[in-house]
């Protein structure tokens, strides 16, 4: 008797890459769904209940990070294993990523077949990254924060660093709000809590720290 395919739901909101992925993984996976913005995939996902949830790191409305909280604010519904898939390296978003729950963590650059297996791996219950990303998280989790990860982006909520990067890209606030689906007065609460914890007193100085850190 066979063992029953490892169920796979796909989130990236770059259409020509997902249909790739979808190509590639479709004869060794069951495909539960696909979702291109955080809200759809939190849908799709608990109304799937897929095994593994492949996950983009970048959207435009929030990212894997929203995503990851988004499911784990129903108690009762689905816990997948997530596995981040990006074309950023960037230690903090490495590390934020797994902080939020995900099993691993892989850059867009990688082979199918190397791809098809880290989906095996991350379903079997092991944690999957490269050399280089598994040395930050090996640092980080030692507390020995590896040095492009800054304790003060730490300090904010997966949120906090979504407006950040927004304000940094000179969005106003309205824009914000209709990315990420929340209120003017929610994303104007945002950055005076990101001002203060990052203390700073000027949107032109967020900016100038974001930019400084390469956030933008």
């Amino acid at each position: 008797m066979t063992e029953p395919r490892v169920r796979v739901f796909l989130v990236d909101d770059h259409q020509l890459f997902l249909s790739g992925v979808r190509a590639e993984m479709a004869e060794r996976f069951d495909l539960a769904g696909e979702a291109a913005d955080v809200a759809s995939a939190i849908k799709g996902i608990r109304q799937s209940a897929p095994d593994v949830v492949l996950l983009d790191v970048h959207m435009a409305d929030g990212g894997g990070l929203a995503v990851i909280e988004g499911v784990a604010r129903d108690p009762d519904g689905p816990s997948p294993r997530f596995l981040a898939l990006s074309v950023s390296d960037a230690a903090e978003d490495v590390i934020a990523v797994i902080r939020a729950g995900a099993r691993g963590y892989v850059t867009k650059s990688i082979a199918p077949e190397d791809l098809a297996h880290a989906i095996e791996r991350v379903h079997a219950g092991d944690a999957v990254f490269s050399p280089r990303l598994a040395g930050f998280v090996l640092d980080a989790f030692a507390g020995e924060v590896s040095p492009p990860l800054d304790p003060q982006l730490d300090l904010l909520t997966p949120r906090e660093r979504e407006v950040l990067r927004y304000i940094a890209r000179g969005y106003a606030y309205k824009q914000i709000a209709r990315q990420l689906s929340i209120s003017v007065k929610t994303v104007e609460t945002h950055v005076s809590a990101v001002l203060r914890k990052l203390q700073l007193s000027s949107r032109h100085e967020l900016t100038r720290w974001a930019t400084d850190r390469r956030l933008v």
